[in-house]
């Protein structure tokens, strides 16, 4: 007798793809293999006694390629955006990212455009992909918690703050984003962070501080203030970090108190 998996089992497998990356199917129909396509039952068209030579197809130039430094053409237009409507419109126009073509939406911001403090994520999720926020989800839902313990909300009751992602398209299997696409993202951040305007930045996660500060080391760099885009700085652990390390919360609440008694000496 063929044994079947369990509810349990089966739905442990399917966590443990999901977090692989695994979070997605290929196609959105299902495909049948087993049977002929209609094109090989149909009869044969007939082909012309002279055909003509067919041309080579010819892909786009890469922008370096082409004469064109990605970097310099995100700087160019970041810097030509006026405010927050505009810098949206100019990262969605910008064509140099390959990121772009893999990812379902642009994720730009959230919560309340002008807060004393801005929170800089590192690259949009599943989730995030789909909603076009950043920080939803589980890791979203433990923000607002933290948040909420220390008297702060993206929206609703509380001191408001502002949150983005260095990355605004989701990387394929969440990877991390490569050095050259952070690059190409950085003109449109310094330029969010600039027209936003926070007292106060928390940089969150590796990625984050690798493409703000330039170093790595969470575990090292955290909780200690520092200088960003010209403002204080305060990298801190990603939630999703914290959801797979529960013990790295009393650190993290550390840092909370930190930024809390920062914004009071400031007020």
């Amino acid at each position: 007798m063929e044994s079947q998996m369990s509810y349990h089992a089966a739905r442990a497998a399917l966590e443990w793809q999901i977090e692989l990356g695994a979070d997605e199917a290929i196609g959105d129909v299902p495909v049948v293999r087993y049977g002929l396509p209609d094109k090989l039952t149909a009869e044969p068209a007939a082909k012309p006694e002279h055909p003509a030579p067919s041309k080579p197809v010819q892909a786009a130039p890469a922008p370096e390629a082409a004469g064109l430094d990605p970097v310099a053409v995100a700087r160019e237009a970041a810097t030509a955006a006026s405010d927050l409507n505009a810098l949206r419109a100019a990262m969605a126009g910008y064509e140099h990212c390959d990121l772009k073509r893999g990812a379902r939406t642009l994720v730009f911001a959230d919560g309340e455009p002008g807060a004393r403090v801005m929170i800089i994520g590192e690259a949009p999720g599943r989730e995030e992909d789909r909603e076009g926020r950043p920080f939803v989800g589980a890791a979203g839902r433990l923000l607002d918690r933290m948040l909420a313990a220390v008297g702060m909300a993206r929206a609703g009751d509380g001191e408001p703050v502002y949150i983005t992602n260095v990355m605004p398209w989701r990387p394929p299997q969440n990877r991390e984003p490569k050095p050259e696409e952070i690059a190409m993202m950085l003109p449109f951040l310094a330029r969010h962070v600039n027209l936003a305007a926070p007292e106060l930045l928390v940089v969150m996660g590796n990625t984050s501080c690798q493409a703000i500060l330039g170093q790595r080391g969470i575990t090292r760099l955290r909780g200690t203030w520092t200088e960003a885009f010209g403002r204080p700085a305060l990298p801190m652990f990603h939630p999703a970090y914290l959801l797979r390390n529960p013990g790295a919360k009393r650190e993290a609440w550390a840092d909370l108190l930190s930024l809390r008694a920062r914004l009071e000496t400031e007020r």
